[in-house]
C-alpha cells in the first residue's frame, strides 16, 4: 500500500490573501462525504505583502500553526505503520462506521428494475422523509431508530395526492426493503451488529383472494373468448400457478422436455429475481402454440390492456359473478391443489414463494370452505 505525503501549500485569494492548505497525495477519504479527496483546507491565512510588523507577526504564527497540522496529519497517516493489528481493524471499524447508510442504501436500490426498482425508490423516500432529509451514518443505525421508523410508518400518509395513510402491507414492502439493506449491511461488515435480526417486523394484513372453484374454472374455459391469447394464459396461469409477468417475458429457449419425464420450464422469476424450475402438465404445455426461436416469445402479440378488456366479459359470459383479476388464475392455482391434497409445502415451491409463510393463506381459505361445507348438512 502506497504511503501519503502531506504537502503544506498556498493559494492566493481574490482579496490578495494567501491561504493555506493541505495536500494529500494519493488521495485520502473524507469520512464527512465519504468520498477521496486531497485538499483539507485550514482556515489559515498569509498577507501576501504584509504592511506591518504585526502582520508579519501573523503571518509567521499562521505558516508555523500550518506547518504544525501538517506534521500531525502526516504522523496520523504514518501511525498506521506502527498499529497492532487489534488497532487497525478498529480504525477500519470506525472508518466504515462513519459512511453513508443513505449512499449505501440508494446504491442498492439502483441494481434493482422496473416496478420493484419504483418500489425501492418509494421506500427510500419515506425513510428521507422520516430522518427529516439528513443523512445517517452505519455507527448511527440503531435497533431504536429502525423500530422508530417502523412506527413512523405504520402512521405516514401516502405520497400520492389523496394522502390517505399507507396500507399496512405497503408498509411492510417498505419495510422490508431497510431490513434487506440491514442485512446485506451487516454481511457486508457495514454495522457492527446485526440489526436486523433484532428487529420486530411489520405483521401483514391478511387480504381476500378472489379465486374460481373447479367447477367455475372448468365453465369459464367452456365458454368462447373472443381472444385467443387471452383465453392461452388464462388457462395456462390455472394449471401452473405463474404470474402475467413471467408469462408475457417467457421465451422459447427457458421450455425444456426431459425424456421419461416430460416438459419444464426454467425461468427467472420477475417479481423475486429467484430462478425457479417448474414441470407442467402436457395439457400446460399444448397452450403454448407451436414452437419458435430460442429467444422468441412463446406469446407473441400479448398485450396486458387485451387482458384488462376482455377478461370481465368473457367472466361475465361465463356467469360468473366473482371479482376476477388476472392474478385470481395463481390463487386458484393454488387453491385448487391444497383442494386436492397437495402439500403445502410442494405448493409453496410450485408458487416460487421464498417463504412457506406466504402460501398458508391458501390454507386458511381451505378451511373456510370446509367449514361452510359442514354447517350445510343438519338433522334437525
Amino acid at each position: 500500500m502506497k504511503k501519503t505525503n502531506v504537502t503544506l501549500r498556498k493559494k492566493v485569494l481574490a482579496d490578495g490573501r494567501i491561504s493555506l492548505y493541505l495536500d494529500f497525495y494519493p488521495p485520502i477519504l473524507d469520512t464527512e462525504t465519504n468520498r477521496q479527496t486531497r485538499r483539507e483546507f485550514l482556515k489559515l491565512y498569509l498577507f501576501e505583502k504584509p504592511k506591518n510588523q504585526i502582520q508579519k507577526i501573523s503571518n509567521m504564527e499562521s505558516l508555523q500553526t500550518a506547518e504544525l497540522i501538517q506534521i500531525r496529519r502526516q504522523n496520523e497517516l504514518r501511525k498506521h505503520d506502527v498499529y497492532s493489528t487489534f488497532e487497525k481493524e478498529q480504525l477500519e471499524l470506525q472508518r466504515i462506521g462513519k459512511g453513508s447508510f443513505m449512499k449505501y442504501f440508494n446504491d442498492l436500490a439502483a441494481l434493482k428494475v422496473g416496478k420493484n426498482y419504483l418500489i425501492w425508490r418509494t421506500a427510500i423516500a419515506h425513510f428521507e422523509n422520516f430522518l427529516n432529509g439528513n443523512d445517517v451514518s452505519f455507527k448511527d443505525v440503531t435497533v431504536t431508530l429502525v423500530n422508530d421508523y417502523k412506527e413512523y410508518l405504520l402512521k405516514a400518509k401516502s405520497r400520492r395526492e389523496t394522502g390517505n395513510a399507507i396500507a399496512r402491507n405497503s408498509a411492510l414492502s417498505y419495510y422490508n426493503k431497510l431490513k434487506t439493506t440491514l442485512k446485506r449491511a451487516y454481511k457486508e461488515g457495514k454495522l457492527r451488529t446485526d440489526i436486523n435480526a433484532g428487529i420486530d417486523s411489520i405483521k401483514e394484513s391478511e387480504t381476500q383472494r378472489n379465486f374460481l372453484t373447479l367447477n367455475e374454472a372448468k365453465r369459464l374455459f367452456k365458454t368462447s373468448c373472443s381472444n385467443q391469447i387471452v383465453y392461452r394464459i388464462s388457462m395456462f396461469s390455472t394449471l401452473t400457478g405463474l404470474r402475467y409477468s413471467d408469462i408475457a417475458k417467457l421465451t422459447w429457449s427457458e421450455i425444456e422436455f426431459i425424456e421419461e419425464d416430460g416438459y419444464y420450464i426454467r425461468f427467472k422469476q420477475k417479481k423475486t429475481e429467484g430462478l425457479q424450475t417448474m414441470p407442467i402438465s402436457e395439457e400446460a404445455y399444448q397452450l403454448l402454440g407451436k414452437s419458435g426461436n430460442e429467444d422468441e416469445k412463446v406469446f407473441l402479440g400479448l398485450k396486458k390492456w387485451d387482458v384488462d378488456r376482455v377478461l370481465p366479459v368473457w367472466l361475465a359470459h361465463a356467469n360468473i359473478k366473482k371479482h376476477i383479476t388476472f392474478h385470481c388464475f395463481r390463487h386458484t392455482y393454488a387453491t385448487l391443489q391444497i383442494f386436492s391434497g397437495t402439500d403445502i409445502f410442494t405448493v409453496s415451491k410450485m408458487l416460487g414463494h421464498k417463504s412457506v409463510k406466504t402460501t398458508q393463506i391458501y390454507t386458511k381459505i381451505i378451511d373456510e370452505k370446509k367449514r361452510e361445507a359442514s354447517m350445510r348438512i343438519s338433522l334437525k
